[in-house]
């Protein structure tokens, strides 16, 4: 646990490069393991498709999977109609992603600087992506979700939860650096990006997990 605090002060370009680099080199192991998970999560499927519901009631604006890794829940959103597109920062993660799914938009990049105009999507899914965002950085991405989002945009987050209330504790992430964040720092975060959390779920480990695991639906606030 100790040589994983460190990261939590690197500069920017230093962490970016190490969660880079370290889901290149498990790109291939990752992809075969987890390509069909959601067979097996029943309160995923719901989250996932109460956000699509949501953004297609509010006019189907495309969709950035943010993290999309190799693909497997930018699918999803599109077998549940949304128009989606996928953004990851691993470089092998993305030609997996263009492998398995070539009529599908995929691009490199980083959630601190999306390369997405103004007001242009309908929702961000970031579904265990700010888990390897070091602290400091975390609202620098919530106001690019804000930014890039249109009116009555939404978001759903997906993350492991930490033990104690309004609080973010590092953990031994088996892939790299991770941080695990109370729901309710979560939330206090999102309100000073300008979102409204609308629903809420914790649900207990599974066989296989050490932590609760959290799931935030959120709407971009309009003053």
């Amino acid at each position: 646990m100790a040589t994983l605090l460190p990261q939590i002060y690197c500069p920017i370009v230093t962490d970016i490069q190490t969660v880079r680099d370290a889901y290149d080199n498990v790109a291939v192991i990752y992809a075969a393991r987890f390509q069909h998970l959601l067979d097996s999560k029943p309160l995923d499927r719901a989250m996932l498709a109460a956000f699509a519901e949501l953004v297609q009631a509010d006019g189907a604006r495309p969709v950035a999977d943010l993290g999309c890794g190799p693909g497997r829940l930018t699918s999803h959103l599109l077998s549940l109609g949304l128009d989606t597109f996928g953004v990851d920062l691993s470089p092998e993660m993305i030609r997996l992603a263009r492998q398995t799914n070539p009529a599908v938009r995929f691009s490199e990049g980083s959630m601190d600087e999306l390369d997405i105009c103004d007001g242009t999507l309908g929702g961000v899914l970031a579904w265990y992506s700010i888990i390897h965002t070091p602290p400091q950085r975390l609202p620098g991405q919530f106001a690019e979700f804000y930014r890039v989002l249109g009116r009555d945009g939404h978001v759903l987050l997906a993350f492991q939860a930490a033990d104690e209330p309004n609080t973010m504790q590092p953990f031994d992430h088996k892939v790299a650096p991770g941080y695990r964040w109370s729901p309710g720092r979560i939330t206090e975060l999102l309100h000073q990006a300008g979102f409204d959390v609308t629903a809420r779920l914790v649900r207990e480990a599974e066989e296989g997990e050490r932590t609760q695991h959290a799931y935030l639906l959120a709407t971009k606030r309009v003053s």
